[in-house]
């Protein structure tokens, strides 16, 4: 074989590899952006554990058909970045909306969350939900909520049985 095949053959297991490590992927066409703004968000991703890449759409049809996410292919046309997070499932999409919110030319096209193939929908729904501290302090605030009620209404007739003993 040939030295290129054999080297598009290594592009390709890389780049599936990358897709299955993923905790989520999103898939986004760049078409507009100039070069500063590009090295923005490159530099807003990297900050936050997210590897920002593009590869040849052909290389990256067969990356994904062997790994079981040909699905997505479909969004795979023009010219696209793929933005991995292996940690943060989140981050990659809140950080790609926020972007496209204040630079129009940047389209979320697709993703994959946690092995499942997302639409453009789902990954700015995704990017909307609040963090996971902010979760957690919401889910704490509804767990203390009982309680807290249960000590005012303690306090409350406390405070009544002292009115009518003095």
């Amino acid at each position: 074989m040939s030295k290129a095949i054999e080297t598009k053959k290594v592009q390709v297991q890389e780049i599936a590899e990358k897709f299955q490590s993923a905790a989520s992927v999103v898939v986004v066409d760049y078409r507009g952006l100039n070069v500063a703004q590009v090295t923005e968000l490159r530099k807003q991703l990297r900050e936050a554990g997210v590897e920002f890449k593009v590869f040849k759409n052909s290389l990256t049809r067969r990356a994904t058909e062997s790994v079981g996410f040909e699905a997505i292919n479909e969004h795979l046309t023009g010219p696209n970045a793929v933005a991995f997070s292996t940690e943060d499932v989140v981050a990659p999409a809140k950080i790609i909306n926020d972007f496209a919110k204040t630079n129009e030319a940047l389209e979320i096209k697709a993703g994959i969350i946690e092995g499942t193939v997302a639409s453009a929908a789902d990954v700015k729904a995704l990017a909307e939900l609040p963090s996971r501290e902010g979760l957690l302090s919401m889910l704490l605030s509804v767990l203390q909520a009982p309680m807290r009620n249960f000590a005012l209404a303690t306090k409350a007739v406390a405070e009544q049985k002292e009115e009518q003993g003095a």
